[in-house]
């Protein structure tokens, strides 16, 4: 039935009389009467549900071991992320503060304020380059653990403050040469972690360490983060060592493994300069070699549904001779 004396606005609660079609909306649970078109659009648009937020690919850069070029493969990656016009964080979880060196920038804030102070991301996030924030580090972050260590969710909390910072289509966090509260966290907020492999025999064993490690947090945090990928670093084709070194990770990690980062002068002058090393030298064999790194993550936002096993162990591989 249609209203014929002095109706109310269902939303700023005038009085009016009711003259025109637009006046009247119905929905299959209620009725609305409206004062006026503002009134109307006003109600259209608190009825609108929010679009979805698209979430972002979130990448652990991690290797237990150190001087395996895992900064400077976060650092690339997300560069050549934010190259293709792709907004990306890129979260220095490290207390050495490399990213932040590497890129010539510090902020006023870092990750220790965002863990242990609760300090908002986007207050914390420094835009370095178009698309591209940094959260950094410094050695202020080794006291965040205390801090962690105390809260109940210890082991969660960076995913509970970087979660709520939308609007990046990849986060990728550098994460520390251990297996630290610190990392905890960033496992427990990836869904991917990449791991940089130097071709040697130690950084073998050491990935040998890693996967077990990873595979026991795994299951302690009840988080499923996928191994993404293997990423050899610093190859060396004229060494045979290199080459065995390579193969035992093709054969035993199949797709998982990237095509190699040859050694690359142009990668240790980057940081140098503070420049990414598209920007410093980008035909360098280093900068066409990251490309393939850049190209799996763009791979992910497409095809998320990658084995989620993690392999039982690392390959074998014979100490070199001498």
């Amino acid at each position: 039935m249609i209203p014929t004396g002095p109706s109310t606005c269902s939303l700023c609660g005038g009085t009016f009389t009711l003259q025109y079609a637009f006046q009247m909306l119905s929905t299959p649970k209620q009725r609305f009467l409206l004062c006026s078109e503002a009134c109307r659009k006003r109600l259209m648009e608190m009825s609108t549900p929010p679009p979805p937020v698209d979430p972002p690919v979130r990448i652990a850069v991690l290797n237990q071991k150190g001087g395996v070029g895992k900064t400077t493969t976060a650092v690339t990656l997300a560069a050549g992320l934010a190259d293709r016009g792709l907004r990306t964080l890129l979260v220095d979880a490290d207390a050495q503060g490399s990213v932040g060196a590497s890129l010539g920038v510090r902020g006023q804030k870092t990750l220790f304020h965002v863990l242990a102070e609760d300090a908002a991301p986007e207050e914390v996030a420094v835009p370095v380059r178009t698309c591209l924030d940094v959260i950094t580090a410094d050695e202020s972050l080794a006291k965040a653990e205390i801090s962690l260590a105390q809260n109940p969710k210890k082991a969660s909390v960076l995913q509970s403050r970087l979660n709520a910072f939308v609007g990046y289509k990849y986060v990728v966090v550098d994460c520390a040469p251990s297996l630290s509260l610190l990392n905890q966290n960033a496992l427990c907020f990836a869904d991917q972690v990449l791991v940089p492999v130097s071709c040697d025999y130690l950084s073998l064993v050491g990935l040998q360490q890693l996967l077990r490690t990873v595979k026991h947090v795994q299951g302690s945090l009840g988080h499923t983060v996928q191994l993404g990928a293997i990423l050899p670093t610093m190859y060396d084709g004229r060494s045979k060592h290199a080459q065995d070194s390579l193969k035992a990770l093709k054969e035993h990690f199949g797709h998982r493994v990237l095509p190699p980062v040859r050694q690359c002068v142009r990668l240790k002058e980057a940081p140098q300069v503070k420049r990414t090393i598209f920007e410093h030298a980008p035909d360098a064999t280093g900068a066409k070699d990251y490309l393939h790194a850049v190209e799996w993550a763009l791979a992910l936002r497409n095809h998320p549904e990658q084995p989620a096993d993690w392999p039982k162990d690392a390959p074998d591989v014979q100490r070199p001779a001498g």
